[in-house]
């Protein structure tokens, strides 16, 4: 990796251990990317669009809309043992997405790279082209209490079918894992640990370099969700050390429907095929099927060629625009739109710093989807709900919060909308049922 790729070592480690490093001030100009998002122009309601729901999908920069519209244009063909021209250009489209993919995450080889629809696919095909030959009964599987539900879900579920039973590490009160019960979760019987690289719903990055370096002393294979981290926090999966590193294409700018699952090699071959049929396979007869070689052992039938793609052109973009200087770019907003909204008469901020890009809050008065309901009227786009995250939510005593999340093209404008609208939705006064804060 080149330097201006990555932060070095030093903020590589301290990202790994939920340290939001400090960031060099390196330049960046969110209104020169806005152009290369048109939908950003658009009105809503006759206000101009601000987005605001990063977190739950970012939008995409013209570079891989046009990618996309090229490939179907020019180059559409299924991939692999083509003997034509399209078939071949197709091809090296395809692989060279996946070498993309292990250059944008610094992998130790393409091989490692599995094509998924998405982290959700990607932890569903650990849980079950590894987890059913690895776990059984009495075994634990290990999770944070920041998880989303697409780590969570899966676990239980592989749980159920094995007999296997499903720890949590808890956190405190201000959304910070309990580190000093790790020892205690930790034991013989743990076969994986599962854990975010930043929280959906806090922003928070939990100390992944530690949990990464104990669970490995007690000889504990790790899973990374990264579907929110990958588009904002610099990540060297090498340096992390991880096992299984997951992330979905439509959160890094790229299309939906699309993501990647690396396998680091020496797992490689503890994972068996969980789905059959295509290219998976290297010799078919109707007594025995002799598979393919990895990566294309996990990836049955007719990928989204176009996706993946696609996927390709946005981290190329996204690594255009220098990974450290949008990371400091966020980071900056991200206090800014701190300080902005805890000026906001009756508002709550989940959580605490520091945190990455995304912002809970809760509405003293409100209900979080009236909230997100009057905001759009107003042009604004944020979520309102449990964000996929129920036990983080009831941690804090609510069912559903209001999210604001933050991307590269985001600006101060953006943020002082958002601040002003809620200052004046607190003088208007709803008379919904208060929150429980």
């Amino acid at each position: 990796m080149t330097a201006d790729r990555l932060p070095d070592e030093a903020k590589l480690v301290a990202l790994a251990n939920g340290f939001l490093p400090p960031y060099r001030q390196a330049p960046f100009d969110p209104w020169r990317a806005r152009q290369d998002f048109p939908i950003l122009r658009q009105c809503v309601h006759g206000r101009e669009l601000v987005w605001l729901d990063n977190a739950a999908t970012t939008q995409k920069p013209l570079q891989v809309v046009e990618r996309l519209s090229r490939f179907y244009l020019t180059e559409n063909s299924n991939v692999h043992r083509g003997a034509h021209t399209l078939a071949a250009g197709a091809t090296d489209a395809y692989e060279g997405a996946r070498e993309q993919v292990c250059s944008f995450l610094n992998a130790g080889s393409s091989r490692e790279i599995l094509f998924v629809r998405g982290t959700t696919e990607a932890i569903n095909l650990v849980a079950q082209a590894w987890g059913d030959a690895h776990v059984g009964p009495g075994d634990e599987i290990l999770i944070s209490a920041l998880e989303h539900h697409a780590n969570i879900v899966p676990w239980q579920m592989l749980c159920g079918r094995r007999n296997a039973s499903l720890r949590v590490i808890p956190m405190d009160g201000n959304g910070r894992l309990r580190l000093e019960e790790l020892d205690r979760l930790l034991n013989p019987k743990t076969k994986l640990l599962a854990v975010t690289q930043l929280s959906n719903v806090l922003g928070t990055a939990p100390p992944l370099g530690q949990l990464i370096a104990r669970a490995h002393s007690c000889g504990v294979p790790v899973l990374v969700d990264g579907a929110q981290a990958a588009a904002h926090l610099p990540t060297d999966v090498r340096a992390l050390g991880c096992d299984f590193y997951a992330f979905s294409g439509h959160k890094v700018y790229g299309p939906l429907g699309i993501g990647a699952l690396v396998v680091r090699e020496e797992m490689l071959e503890e994972l068996v095929p969980w789905q059959g049929g295509g290219n998976m396979i290297a010799d078919v007869t109707h007594e025995h099927t002799t598979y393919n070689d990895p990566p294309h052992r996990f990836e049955a039938g007719t990928a989204s060629i176009a996706d993946a793609v696609g996927l390709g052109a946005a981290l190329q973009y996204l690594t255009a625009q220098g990974r450290e200087a949008v990371y400091g770019h966020e980071q900056r907003l991200t206090a800014y739109a701190e300080q902005c909204l805890l000026q906001v008469p009756g508002l709550t901020l989940l959580g605490a710093s520091p945190r990455h890009g995304t912002l809970p809050f809760l509405l003293e008065g409100w209900q979080p989807e009236d909230v997100g309901a009057a905001l759009d009227r107003q042009g604004i786009a944020v979520r309102a709900g449990h964000h996929c995250a129920q036990p983080v939510l009831r941690h804090f005593g609510c069912e559903s919060v209001v999210r604001a999340s933050l991307a590269l093209y985001n600006t101060k404008q953006d943020v002082d909308r958002l601040a002003d609208a809620l200052v004046q939705l607190q003088k208007r006064g709803p008379g919904f049922q208060r929150s429980p804060f």
